[in-house]
């Protein structure tokens, strides 16, 4: 009940001021709202459609737990597995992809355990592993935190020892700790590049396939939730795969780096 509360606090003190007729709740995830694509979209959303997205934000195993329980009218997150499931269970509809990006391992200019010089996420995480440099995991059940538990999964490790550090915190959060503690991370591309506090901190390591991100959109069930604003999410649904959110989402870049690639398909 306190982590809902916060997020409604987070989403109502940085959302853009908007005045639109109608309204809807959508739980999106902290790598999404660090990224400031929402600052972009929203005021366009409200100006095209009339509608007033309000935002809490959370981890993608919080944003589905609201989903669940009906307390948001959709959701967008990014773990896949988790989405598939929410579905099968009867409590959305559909998953509908819209964009993706890809997650980086973050790490101090000194590269200590090397990770820059590896050849894929599983060796990175076995140079960390091997030299117990500091990494910070997120250990909030998001999208980010389920991938990174799939990649030491992966590496065949159990990060368990002293050096692995997890705060239960959002991306940004999480993001000063390791800075602060001139540890390693997993981070969204989007959040980092976003980040202000980078300090010495450099992308270390990127481009693996298995690092791709992707972003969907949830419907929550209007039969199971009647009161769940069915007609305002079908709108919401129908811009986000529209050619006007793919040029806004293709456009957004910082520093000139592209943030996230448009991947919907068209309606029809």
């Amino acid at each position: 009940m306190i982590l809902r509360v916060v997020a409604v606090v987070i989403s109502a003190c940085l959302a853009p001021a908007l005045h639109a007729s109608e309204t809807m709740r959508m739980a999106v995830t902290t790598s999404f709202h660090n990224s400031g694509l929402a600052d972009v979209l929203l005021p366009r959303i409200a100006e095209d459609i009339d509608l007033e997205v309000q935002l809490l934000v959370v981890g993608t195993g919080q944003a589905l737990k609201l989903g669940e329980a009906g307390d948001v009218d959709a959701i967008l997150v990014h773990s896949r597995a988790a989405e598939e499931a929410f579905v099968a269970a009867g409590h959305g509809p559909r998953r509908t992809e819209i964009m993706y990006n890809d997650f980086v391992f973050v790490g101090p200019g000194e590269d200590t355990a090397g990770a820059s010089g590896a050849a894929s996420a599983t060796e990175v995480l076995q140079a960390i592993a091997g030299t117990e440099a500091l990494f910070v995991s997120r250990g909030d059940d998001s999208g980010t935190h389920k991938t990174e538990l799939s990649l030491w999964e992966d590496a065949g490790i159990a990060p368990e020892a002293a050096w692995y550090r997890a705060v239960g915190a959002g991306m940004g959060a999480a993001l000063n700790t390791a800075v602060g503690m001139g540890a390693y991370i997993l981070s969204d591309r989007a959040s980092w590049l976003n980040f202000g506090n980078k300090a010495e901190h450099e992308i270390v390591f990127s481009g693996d396939p298995v690092l791709f991100n992707q972003y969907a959109f949830l419907p929550v069930s209007a039969e199971r939730h009647p009161h769940v604003k069915a007609g305002a999410v079908e709108k919401l649904e129908a811009w986000l795969i529209s050619p006007t959110a793919a040029e806004l989402i293709n456009g957004y870049a910082i520093d000139g780096e592209q943030l996230f690639t448009f991947n919907a398909e068209p309606a029809g």
